[in-house]
């Protein structure tokens, strides 16, 4: 059985162009594995594959959601398993292509059966939040599980909600969750991860700040916000939305803005990093400087399958 081809990497290390590549050249369906591209209305910021590319190659998992609705790793694996599972039938290939190191992970290795989502959990949390803070809900962690509290950072309120919302729905902590057996499906996965050397790869990152900000980020952003969603949206606490809202509200000026949201993007492209050396199958393929991804093709290794 062929196995399914994962394209992962850091952003702007040049997933896109890979994957468009070939599915040009096999016919096959692009899955995004990307935890923001999920969200409608927001294009420029998430740097969605244009309406062209769309056109050219069929993606799946790119705006089906409102930017306030709520969506998790497991929830991912679940959608791009119900894709593949279609495509399957339909006897049509496919390629996975994003840099979200936890939807991948779920995906690849399974996650526990931890309970989703709950819309009055959420909401209560929230207010606390805003009402007295990050530093009330983190107490709170460690009283209800030590454990997960030790693992994460006092100001990850991400992740700190998640494991109260998590006890506050089953009784049972999230630290004893991750320790239960995993749930996988029976495919092979062949998870291939780009990297670049990192001024090049820095190099990159700015110049796709700078074509954003060029396209309407900022705009793009006072949209989204005049459309009534919420500026605490999980969809717009991300690098980049973060700091136009700061430029919008009047905390930050522009040339600010847009230099923060090149630091925070070198810093989030350095955890993606990190996140998939922690992935021991990943098979890592070192882009050279002005190679394109045509020629990175030919570096391939065939041997492995897929194409």
């Amino acid at each position: 059985m062929r196995p399914v081809l994962v394209i992962a990497g850091p952003t702007a290390v040049g997933k896109t162009s890979l994957a468009l590549v070939l599915a040009g050249m096999t016919g096959a369906e692009i899955i995004s594995a990307d935890s923001r591209q999920v969200y409608k209305y927001l294009d420029i910021g998430t740097a969605k594959p244009s309406k062209t590319e769309r056109k050219k190659v069929k993606h799946h998992l790119i705006d089906f959601l409102e930017p306030d609705a709520a969506y998790s790793a497991a929830r991912f694996a679940a959608d791009a398993r119900a894709v593949m599972d279609r495509l399957d039938e339909q006897g049509k290939r496919y390629i996975i292509a994003g840099g979200s190191g936890l939807y991948l992970k779920a995906l690849i290795e399974g996650l526990s059966q931890i309970p989703g989502a709950d819309a009055n959990i959420r909401r209560e949390l929230d207010s606390l939040l805003a009402a007295k803070g990050k530093e009330v809900l983190y107490e709170m962690l460690q009283e209800l599980d030590p454990e997960s509290a030790q693992r994460l950072k006092p100001n990850d309120t991400v992740r700190t909600i998640r494991a109260i919302e998590v006890f506050k729905l089953s009784g049972i902590k999230m630290s004893q969750w991750q320790k239960t057996e995993r749930v996988k499906d029976m495919r092979r996965y062949r998870l291939v991860v780009l990297n670049r050397e990192r001024d090049s790869l820095y190099r990159l990152v700015e110049i796709r700040v700078d074509q954003m900000v060029a396209q309407g980020l900022f705009e793009e952003t006072a949209k989204v916000l005049k459309m009534g969603y919420s500026s605490g949206s999980n969809s717009l606490n991300t690098v980049g939305y973060k700091e136009a809202m700061a430029f919008i509200n009047g905390k930050l000026d522009r040339s600010t803005a847009v230099n923060l949201i090149k630091q925070n993007t070198r810093r989030y492209a350095k955890r993606q990093m990190t996140w998939f050396r922690g992935m021991p199958q990943a098979e890592w393929f070192d882009i050279r400087e002005g190679e394109t991804s045509e020629a990175l093709l030919e570096r391939f290794d065939r041997s492995k399958g897929w194409f």
